[in-house]
């Protein structure tokens, strides 16, 4: 059973899929923080939220549920329109 439920999730992402993308990452970049605090490096940012949680994921489904990660989708790449494709004259 994860905390916040998973209907939460979905209000603020598009779908299961999205949802599963975004947590993840965002797990990755904590465990990383998590990882550096005894170097003293400070380059990736810190949980967002205060949690209770030991687990990266849990902390990143945290944060996607308060709303303090925001899912962007990437513009689609556009086709060259120089037409390289076509012969010269």
């Amino acid at each position: 059973m994860i905390k916040p439920r998973l209907d939460t999730l979905l209000d603020r992402v598009d779908s299961h899929y999205a949802c599963v993308l975004v947590s993840a990452k965002r797990a990755r970049q904590i465990n990383s923080y998590f990882g550096q605090l005894g170097e003293g490096l400070g380059a990736i940012i810190p949980p967002q939220v205060t949690s209770v949680a030991r687990k990266p994921l849990s902390i990143a489904f945290e944060e996607v549920a308060a709303g303090k990660i925001i899912p962007v989708e990437p513009e689609p790449a556009l086709e060259d329109e120089s037409g390289e494709g076509e012969p010269a004259e």
